[in-house]
């Protein structure tokens, strides 16, 4: 029998914002980042994600920096505040919409995020889709490091992950539907039987003529 799989992006594609980004500035509200040019990085750093351009080890090392001596724990319930506070309100109403239909039909649905495997899991789970990947931490005395376990889930990786995550499961996906906003996921919008493009970044959107490829306009 014919089972699909609905595989989403996180960022600007289920929520109306980039969910990093708003862990940052969280942060800095909790007095947890003495770094007074840390929000002014953070943006430049994702304008170059926007570009395509980012190089995910310096984000890394940037970003996971204020939880440098922070344990798992704490992060952990630092995450779900700011999630239930700051985040599930930016979801697109459409993509709600569209999760409780596919949980009413029984198709199970994974997220693919550039972001880190802590922050994707918790907003998941509160968004309902319990599968989740994102870049995995390598982790040292209960504590998160910023270096990277495994192939990163971003651009190319993105493919890798997602056909090492189809190599584990029991059921066998017969067509892949893939939404997201962004030129970094290129790689796996082609990969996937079908591409959904999130109000698409202007680069995405230069590629969206192509069979299989709808253009959404999604409002939260």
């Amino acid at each position: 029998m014919s089972k699909p799989l609905y595989v989403f992006d996180m960022d600007e594609t289920l929520i109306d914002a980039d969910c990093a980004m708003i862990w940052n500035a969280f942060l800095v509200e909790k007095g947890l980042v003495q770094d007074p040019d840390f929000i002014a990085e953070d943006q430049r750093l994702m304008g170059l994600y926007a570009e395509g351009k980012l190089n995910m080890e310096d984000y890394l090392a940037f970003s996971m920096a204020p939880l440098a001596t922070m344990p798992k724990q704490e992060v952990a319930a630092l995450v779900n505040e700011c999630v239930e506070t700051r985040i599930l309100s930016k979801q697109f109403k459409q993509a709600k919409s569209l999760i409780t239909q596919l949980q009413q039909d029984g198709i199970e649905m994974v997220i693919i995020s550039a972001s880190v495997t802590f922050l994707v899991e918790a907003v998941g789970k509160r968004l309902g889709i319990p599968s989740a990947l994102g870049i995995d931490l390598i982790e040292h005395n209960g504590y998160f490091t910023h270096r990277i376990h495994g192939v990163p889930s971003y651009r190319e990786g993105k493919v890798t992950r997602l056909q090492q995550w189809l190599a584990a499961q029991e059921t066998y996906f017969s067509k892949i539907h893939f939404f997201t906003d962004s030129i970094n996921d290129l790689a796996l919008c082609e990969h996937a039987d079908f591409a959904y493009l999130v109000n698409p970044c202007p680069r995405l959107l230069a590629q969206a003529n192509r069979p299989n490829w709808t253009v959404l306009n999604w409002q939260s």
